[in-house]
């Protein structure tokens, strides 16, 4: 009987677990289920963190890039100028931010970023068609697309606005207007296309010349100055230079700009990674050793030459290592930072106070000697320290990342950045020059002698700076 019940017992558990088996399996099947689903989900909140956290910081840094323009630059130049030239200079530069906005949006965008050829881009963005909330993945393929645009944008309104520091104190407001507009869409527009637009001809993702531009050496700092330099040329000198002295106005507000320059500067390169990840903190880093070491560059050339330090020069000196950091920011480490900001403070001191003294052009506020020399000495010297270890920016077919520059082994980029350089060059004199004849024949480009000594606050907008009553 006991063995019968034994028996019975095992029996009856082989039953049970026979009935239990596949509500087992079933509950195994809605376990590993719910895991995926939670798994996808937890990725989808992480790449959604992520978005949201490459968004907020291009934001900001596209808000640090304006912030370059109005007030930086328009402090800056504003109080490089005579007392009767301050307004007149400082609303270039705020115009400038109306006015490239205005045509960003119609068709400078898709100029610059939209599917075209190695020189210049399509009309697929014109009236900003098709750019919304969704990335696009060949720029920013974590941030809204109209993030990109509005980056973007600011580079666009700070280029042109540089190049008027060249021609300050004589150019007719309305010749200003047409110029820059003009100049915008024919030489900004393809030199952005050909360096950062998808299928350019510089673009480092597989351009004829590939170029290591990470945020505008070529595209917004040699462009601007060498156009500075043919304005410059162009208008010819100001009335009573060189004999008369013309000293800045107020040195303080020059000061206060140079400093909202530099803050703002770590949006324009920092912010040029397009993600808020080690890349950007390696171009912020960059960016204030270069920087740092151009001031000190300038400040001790100009104490050796001169025998005294002067703030005109250290701010100076620091606006020029940030220009020349530009197209470096996101390729090299902090050393070699150290080393372009050195170099380019020693150089752009020695085209200012010695080779444009010697050829005799009346550059107004060196745009030139700082923007066109800094912007070449940064691009060439990126070719030459440019890391794969900060940014593995070139990679075999097979993926295997490659060198980048000169002493990461790469010596050819040095010709890329050359031909790069000559490019820029090219583009920015000839077509300056063409652009100053058009508008000159149109409306003329310089005011007439009587204007130019009472004012341009008051020949050109009916105002004065500063209501001095007695």
């Amino acid at each position: 009987m006991r063995k019968r019940r034994v028996w019975m017992l095992c029996v009856g558990l082989l039953a049970l677990a026979a009935l239990k088996s596949p509500c087992l399996a079933q509950t195994a099947a809605t376990a590993q289920h719910v895991t995926a689903a939670r798994l996808t989900a937890l990725e989808q909140e992480v790449a959604e963190a992520r978005s949201s956290g490459d968004n907020a910081w291009i934001l900001m840094s596209s808000a640090l890039v304006l912030l370059m323009t109005g007030p930086g630059l328009a402090l800056f130049y504003g109080g490089l100028v005579r007392r009767k030239n301050v307004l007149a200079t400082m609303m270039q530069s705020f115009i400038l931010m109306a006015m490239i906005t205005v045509l960003w949006a119609l068709f400078g965008y898709s100029l610059c970023f939209h599917t075209g050829n190695w020189l210049i881009g399509g009309f697929g963005y014109r009236f900003m068609h098709g750019v919304g909330s969704a990335p696009n993945p060949a720029y920013g393929p974590t941030i809204p697309q109209q993030t990109y645009f509005l980056f973007q944008l600011m580079f666009a309104i700070i280029t042109p606005a540089l190049i008027t520091g060249a021609f300050a104190e004589r150019m007719k407001f309305s010749a200003m207007v047409l110029f820059m507009l003009l100049w915008s869409i024919l030489v900004y527009d393809p030199m952005a296309h050909m360096v950062w637009g998808e299928g350019g001809l510089l673009n480092a993702a597989g351009g004829l010349f590939p170029t290591l531009d990470f945020a505008g050496g070529t595209v917004v700092h040699i462009t601007s100055g060498v156009s500075a330099l043919v304005c410059a040329l162009y208008l010819g000198k100001r009335v009573g230079f060189p004999h008369e002295p013309m000293p800045p106005h107020n040195l303080v507000l020059s000061v206060i700009g140079a400093c909202l320059l530099w803050v703002g500067w770590f949006g324009f390169n920092a912010g040029s990674a397009l993600s808020a990840g080690a890349l950007a903190s390696s171009a912020f880093v960059a960016t204030q050793l270069g920087a740092a070491a151009a001031v000190l560059g300038w400040t001790g050339a100009e104490w050796i030459r001169n025998g005294k330090p002067s703030v005109l020069g250290a701010i100076s000196g620091g606006v020029a290592g940030l220009v020349a950091i530009t197209p470096a920011s996101g390729f090299v480490g902090p050393m070699p930072a150290l080393a372009i900001g050195a170099t380019a403070g020693v150089v752009c001191f020695f085209m200012v106070s010695k080779v444009k003294h010697k050829f005799g052009y009346d550059d107004s506020l060196d745009a030139f000697g700082v923007h066109g020399v800094g912007g070449t000495v940064g691009a060439l010297l990126t070719g030459v320290f440019a890391a794969s270890a900060v940014n593995p920016v070139f990679r075999s077919k097979a993926g295997r990342v490659l060198a980048s520059g000169l002493i990461d082994g790469h010596a050819r980029q040095i010709l890329n950045q050359f031909a790069a350089v000559i490019i820029a060059w090219t583009l920015a004199a000839i077509l300056t020059l063409i652009l100053l004849k058009v508008v000159d024949m149109l409306i003329g480009v310089r005011v007439e002698k009587d204007e130019e000594v009472e004012g341009l606050d008051v020949s050109q907008h009916g105002e004065e700076a500063y209501n001095l009553e007695a």
